[in-house]
């Protein structure tokens, strides 16, 4: 019988294989036949029989994992920094000037000292600190698709026949049995 409704095969090499099998396990006088499903069938007298087909399906589940930690520290870090700052100072300017020789109300020549003040800025430096900006750390959640690859297994019907049989189906209910 050739292909049965695109979804069975009629292998003739195992057909005959199997054929030869029954004749030799008949000439042995050995009762049993070529197939566990004819022998069931023939033990128990039943005409009819059912064979369940199975197949794997994923099953997906998620747990919570450790991904790793973030650390968020400061460290101190040194900068020289040059800065110009204008200072103030006074200078003491001397001056000449000729009197032209004139009399003088003092009638005695004696020493005498001037004391002129003189002041200047310094520059003090002093160091304070100040915010520039506040780092925070908070965690959210994402959702990204990670794509899983598996291999699953399904079980196929195949009809074998052995011999002058006729298999006759109904044609909706094998219409897709190898994918369902």
């Amino acid at each position: 019988m050739s292909d049965f409704l695109g979804l069975f095969s009629d292998d003739n090499s195992q057909n005959t294989e199997n054929q030869n099998n029954q004749s030799t396990s008949s000439n042995q006088g050995n009762a049993t036949s070529s197939t566990s499903q004819d022998s069931q069938n023939s033990q128990s007298g039943q005409n009819d029989g059912s064979l369940q087909l199975h197949k794997e399906e994923l099953d997906i589940t998620k747990n919570s994992v450790d991904a790793g930690d973030v650390v968020i520290s400061k460290d101190v870090v040194e900068e020289q920094k040059t800065v110009d700052v204008p200072v103030m100072h006074e200078e003491v300017v001397i001056t000449r000037t000729p009197m032209n020789n004139e009399r003088s109300d003092s009638s005695s020549i004696s020493q005498e000292t001037i004391t002129i003040p003189v002041s200047q800025e310094q520059v003090e430096v002093n160091k304070y600190a100040v915010t520039t900006e506040e780092i925070s750390a908070s965690k959210r959640q994402v959702e990204e698709t990670q794509q899983v690859q598996e291999t699953l297994k399904r079980e196929e019907a195949h009809v074998d026949t052995t011999g002058n049989v006729n298999v006759v189906s109904d044609a909706s209910s094998f219409s897709d049995i190898n994918n369902s």
